[in-house]
């Protein structure tokens, strides 16, 4: 499919998608007895936008040379990449179901032999490298497609990322495209607490970074910051300041989400929540 432009991309249905993806999410992990729902919520808005317009991709040819990249670096998270692929055509729905089965490539990290996905992931802090390979590779060939990688807030922490971070401005990549999670929530406490990122607009800046900053939950926002309209010769990032369990209120700002799946009570109260007209 060739991509939309942000102004012509249809915020309705990237909304909705958003939100049958944290019911696929939901589902998922309460089957399971899954984790990292959290996560995954704060990026649904995201993908939602990405594969609901923005991405040049093709479900039935999903290795097309001519398709964009995306490496899904928080694999952790793996429920929301799993279900906006099924839910843009990639595989049938019913395989979801297959969640974390013995024998399943749905495994509970991210696994590249799942139709879409480009590579495994979930050992925080590789896929970047790997994204800035592949589109140096993409510049030198003077190829068409673009690449796009999404991190974690907290996997900022790993100095391979900051690795990455230099090399994608040294060599001009202008086809690559970084998009930071950053829901401030991460395993053992918030990111401040941690290991604090802040300035990471400044710090991105100072690497040499067409640096945004967008609410990741806004769908127009995202749409503009994350097409590939109005690039120069630098490497983009798009910090998007999201909130863990987003869409979900008992869940939102939570950390024991990254961890919690959700018991009866709580996947019919979640669902309740997803189901009404207007969930964000």
């Amino acid at each position: 499919m060739m991509p939309t432009t942000p102004d012509t991309i249809d915020t309705a249905n990237t909304t909705a998608l958003a939100r049958r993806i944290r019911l696929q999410c939901l589902q998922m992990c309460h089957n399971k007895r899954a984790s990292h729902l959290g996560g995954a919520f704060s990026v649904a808005d995201v993908l939602a936008v990405l594969y609901g317009g923005l991405l040049t991709i093709d479900p039935a040819q999903p290795k097309a040379p001519q398709r964009d990249r995306l490496f899904y670096s928080k694999g952790h998270a793996c429920t929301a990449l799993y279900a906006v692929l099924a839910e843009t055509g990639f595989y049938p729905r019913a395989e979801l179901d297959t969640f974390t089965d013995n024998g399943s490539y749905f495994t509970s990290h991210v696994n590249h032999k799942v139709p879409g996905v480009e590579l495994s992931t979930g050992s925080l802090g590789h896929a970047l490298s790997v994204a800035a390979g592949v589109a140096l590779a993409g510049q030198r060939r003077k190829a068409d497609w673009h690449t796009y990688a999404i991190v974690s807030d907290g996997e900022l922490d790993e100095g391979s990322n900051w690795e990455a971070i230099l090399f994608a401005p040294h060599h001009r990549l202008a086809n690559l495209t970084l998009v930071v999670d950053y829901n401030k929530i991460q395993s053992f406490g918030s990111t401040a607490e941690v290991l604090n990122l802040e300035p990471l607009a400044d710090k991105f800046r100072a690497f040499g970074w067409e640096t945004l900053e967008v609410d990741g939950h806004d769908h127009v926002q995202l749409a503009a910051a994350l097409s590939r309209q109005g690039r120069g010769d630098q490497p983009r990032v798009v910090i998007c300041h999201t909130v863990k369990g987003k869409g979900v209120s008992f869940m939102e700002g939570q950390l024991a989400w990254h961890y919690k799946s959700p018991d009866a009570a709580q996947f019919a109260a979640a669902r309740a929540e997803l189901l009404q007209e207007d969930p964000q």
